[in-house]
């Protein structure tokens, strides 16, 4: 399959990228394996959607990101999806370790948890709106315990904060992956800017981390690389331009992405609704289009791997949970309560399939997505402005 890009293992993927500004800013225990410059201060923005090669396809749209474009790409992850990202960039840790391992995937429960809401999903009530809320039931520190490297920044000394959406207070998400940091909520692309440059002029050392969410909407709504998302790129462009011109001394401004995105081809759209053989011995199906999860009823996996592997064919590529583990998907450690999280049987598609559900009929109509691991949704950039002085 020389289609899947792996997660790296030498230490430029997601979780590297606070553990190596750490080691940057000259935390004791921390080291820097992607090449930040040393620094006294350091703030990282994920431009949620931003893959590598669509930034190096689109460069003209943003021509001061892509004059950074000198560092080889990051990986994502696995499955490439924005929960899973977040929590890998914030805890410093692979899927396997803090436990957020997709879209949906199985809570002790016995259904599914949606992490951007920390609520159930994949039922008809789901669908109607009437999802319900694990916050008390699996509370976020109780799936993810692992202490985040915003916890290792504060323990350091350093002044941690996040500037993210006011909406995104105290929710299951940023509870799990990004504990730890003051949180300071952010309304547009202004106070965003703001929130970053604050930080950095701090008298003593500070991290942090900034999130904007539009170019990932944009291009699930209207595809990646359409007018509206190239337009919405150069804003992006506009930004860290205008964040990098503004740098202290000694600081240093770190863009990542949590992954790239795929236009979808209405031809490559499997029904796992109105294909029999992919409803046969399932008892749930996680995951999302490009990356699902699925849940065997008891003793009926074998009978769902053959009968995935039969219908998917080319498209795509099916295997065992547990090779899934082994081929290190996950992460080198995948621990035993993470273990039940993850499908029986796992499908990832290439090129521009997807296997969409009834019960996600918002998501699986979106004209962009991710979630696989081609290049395009596995590769991210790392661009770096700052550092000198």
């Amino acid at each position: 399959m020389d289609w899947i890009v792996a997660p790296d293992r030498d230490g430029r993927g997601l979780p590297d990228v606070v553990p190596s500004l750490l080691g940057a800013l000259g935390v004791d225990g921390c080291t820097d394996t992607i090449g930040f410059p040393e620094c006294r201060s350091a703030a990282v923005l994920l431009v949620d959607g931003m893959g590598w090669e669509l930034l190096r396809e689109h460069a003209a749209d943003a021509p001061y990101l892509a004059s950074l474009l000198g560092a080889p790409p990051l990986t994502a992850g696995f499955p490439t999806t924005t929960a899973t990202s977040i929590t890998s960039l914030g805890t410093g840790r692979c899927a396997g370790e803090h436990g957020v391992v997709g879209y949906t995937f199985a809570e002790p429960g016995g259904g599914l948890l949606h992490p951007l809401s920390w609520s159930t999903h994949g039922t008809a009530e789901d669908a109607a709106g009437h999802r319900r809320s694990l916050l008390r039931r699996w509370p976020p520190e109780r799936a993810q315990p692992e202490p985040t490297a915003m916890d290792r920044a504060a323990a350091a000394g350093i002044d941690v904060r996040i500037a993210v959406p006011a909406d995104f207070h105290d929710t299951g998400l940023t509870r799990a992956a990004l504990r730890g940091a003051r949180f300071r909520g952010t309304h547009a692309l202004g106070d965003l800017a703001a929130e970053l440059l604050t930080a950095l002029h701090a008298d003593g050392p500070a991290l942090c981390y900034g999130y904007h969410g539009h170019l990932d909407m944009l291009g699930h709504q209207h595809g990646p690389g359409s007018l509206p998302w190239r337009l919405q790129l150069a804003q992006v462009d506009r930004l860290v331009a205008a964040v990098a011109e503004r740098l202290p001394a000694s600081t240093v401004l770190a863009v990542v992405a949590d992954h790239g995105m795929v236009g979808i081809d209405r031809e490559q759209v499997l029904d796992a609704d109105r294909e029999p053989a992919l409803r046969e011995g399932v008892r749930l199906l996680g995951g999302e289009v490009r990356a699902r999860h699925v849940y065997a009823e008891p003793g009926a996996r074998e009978d769902v791997l053959a009968a995935w592997r039969e219908t998917i064919g080319d498209r795509g590529a099916v295997l065992t949970g547990d090779q899934s583990i082994d081929e290190g998907w996950f992460g080198p450690v995948v621990t035993d309560d993470v273990r039940p999280r993850i499908g029986d049987v796992l499908a990832v598609m290439r090129e521009s399939g997807v296997i969409r559900s009834a019960v996600e009929p918002g998501e699986s109509s979106l004209r962009g997505q991710h979630g696989s691991l081609t290049a395009a949704e596995q590769l991210v950039p790392v661009l770096i402005a700052g550092g000198r002085g």
